[in-house]
């Protein structure tokens, strides 16, 4: 255990770790020192000024981002002498700062609107013209707003020291200072680069696919899981008029810190795709028709008594939810048994963030491959998540489809199956055969879990609302599993995950809420091998 550290920080008694700034202590009772220049991530150059606050005995006011605490140390962050400080440090940053708050995509989230509020000056006391830098284009998604750049250096040192590709710096010196790229090489071909519009403390720098598209206090945020490979980077989908306009990191140390890559960043317009399955489809003769929830599971229940014994061929995707396939695979072993196969494209190398071990763009481009695993699910196809299917496509048994949108497939594909039932989001020339097809909800519109390359279990929550009669798949399969072999039918995300932990002793003794907002490994008794 690490040795205690006990001081007083406006008034009230402290104990913290040792090494602990004066910065991080004071958040512990709840007191934000305003900073700009710091972020737990980086390293602390102390160059803002902001976080200036006064301690007893200290012949001048110290930066709260760099000091440490002592033994019995007092520090006040509201005393006049340090709310004098600030107050001049923030006249400063106004002197040059525009005033196009109304245009500015930071409106709304920006440090400085908060801080110049909370404790700035009421009246501005500038004369002087402000300095005029204009709009860069810094390449790959950022736009570079110099006269609104305060100089913290945040997005230099993310790029030096966590991507560790060099290519921002700051030129010229005094009130000419500026962010530039080295040699007109803009950020074209880094992979990181867009987690430096995040930690922009102000809207110097901005994101032209976010460009003017939504202010920030329209915007839901609700915690999800990336979706865009294994790694399971947890985010916030920022949500408007039933549309998802951005993802952003949301911090979890043990996952990917404060970070994510450009990649996951920008997949998200998959998520609002149009023209969804909104109904159950029954065919019937050589069309489909539009039917109830309870028509459509009774259909696919009395086929499946008159489809015999050949067995169950099912195709998942690792796009699914851990209940999803949980439930997937419990339907099988109902229907008397079979074999259940998913794909999943793999890129052909990984992309590491240097400076933050453990956090990587991985090979596997599907959060869930490792929960198909451990449900008990084989990989087939190749690394483009084609092919593999042949026999399946033959089966003249019955044959289940999850998530998979079968776009390589002909669409003779299960004409010969007793039973064809495909469940998806979109249709597809490969459903044309289906006996019944039945509208499932992405990860945006409900609530489950995916396990990462790690064996940590994350949850999401959902972020938009399912069209017409869409419901999640665990859902679905856990009501036919309960009107073919008896037992209760899961109703909210924790039970389906309770059948889950009851199913697969990977999760066993796993609790849903348990596994809360950070995530929590699988059974340690299962290995854990790499991607």
């Amino acid at each position: 255990m690490s040795e205690l550290v006990t001081l007083t920080i406006d008034g009230r008694e402290v104990s913290v770790p040792k090494g602990t700034t004066i910065l991080e202590a004071a958040k512990t009772i709840g007191t934000e020192v305003p900073h700009y220049c710091y972020h737990p991530g980086m390293s602390s150059p102390a160059m803002c000024r902001l976080c200036l606050v006064e301690v007893e005995g200290a012949p001048k006011p110290m930066p709260g981002c760099v000091t440490a605490v002592a033994e019995g140390q007092v520090v006040r962050t509201q005393s006049e002498e340090a709310l004098g400080h600030r107050r001049g440090v923030l006249e400063f940053y106004l002197v040059n700062h525009p005033l196009d708050c109304p245009i500015c995509d930071m409106s709304g989230e920006c440090n400085l609107q908060d801080y110049v509020h909370a404790e700035g000056r009421e009246h501005g006391r500038g004369r002087e013209p402000k300095r005029v830098f204009g709009r860069d284009d810094f390449g790959g998604d950022v736009l570079f707003y110099g006269d609104r750049c305060v100089m913290c250096t945040r997005c230099v040192r993310f790029m030096s020291e966590v991507e560790q590709d060099h290519r921002l710096t700051v030129v010229e010196r005094g009130n000419r200072s500026v962010i530039d790229t080295f040699f007109e090489e803009g950020l074209d071909g880094t992979h990181w680069h867009g987690n430096i519009v995040d930690i922009c403390p102000v809207g110097a720098l901005v994101s032209k696919d976010f460009l003017h598209k939504a202010r920030a206090w329209d915007l839901t945020h609700t915690p999800s899981i990336c979706a865009s490979c294994s790694q399971g980077c947890n985010v916030s989908l920022h949500t408007r008029d039933n549309l998802v306009q951005r993802i952003k990191p949301r911090e979890n140390l043990d996952v990917n810190g404060w970070w994510m890559c450009d990649h996951g960043r920008h997949d998200y317009e998959w998520m609002n795709q149009g023209d969804r399955l909104e109904a159950p489809l029954v065919r019937d003769g050589g069309t489909s028709r539009a039917v109830g929830w309870k028509d459509a599971l009774r259909v696919l229940l009395d086929n499946a008594e008159a489809a015999g014994t050949a067995g169950v061929k099912a195709v998942a995707s690792a796009r699914s939810s851990n209940e999803d396939l949980a439930a997937l695979a419990a339907l099988v072993d109902t229907l008397g048994g079979g074999d259940i196969v998913y794909r999943s494209p793999r890129a052909d190398e990984e992309i590491p963030l240097k400076g933050f071990p453990g956090l990587a763009r991985r090979r596997d481009l599907s959060p869930n491959a490792r929960g198909a695993e451990l449900v008990g699910a084989t990989r087939v196809g190749g690394d483009d998540a084609t092919g593999g299917l042949e026999s399946v496509a033959s089966h003249r048994g019955i044959v289940l489809v999850l998530g998979d949108a079968l776009a390589d497939q002909p669409d003779t594909f299960g004409q010969d199956a007793a039973l064809y039932v495909f469940m998806g989001t979109h249709d597809s020339p490969a459903a044309r055969h289906a006996d019944v097809v039945l509208p499932v909800a992405t990860h945006a519109e409900a609530e489950g879990t995916f396990t990462n390359h790690q064996g940590r279990v994350q949850r999401f929550e959902p972020a938009l609302h399912a069209p017409g009669m869409t419901r999640p798949a665990w859902l679905i399969l856990g009501a036919l599993v309960a009107e073919r072999g008896g037992g209760s039918v899961s109703r909210t995300a924790a039970e389906a995950f309770a059948a889950l932990a009851g199913r697969v002793p990977a999760f066993s003794g796993m609790d849903y809420d348990a596994v809360g907002s950070r995530g929590a490994v699988i059974n340690e008794s299962v290995s854990l091998t790499g991607d």
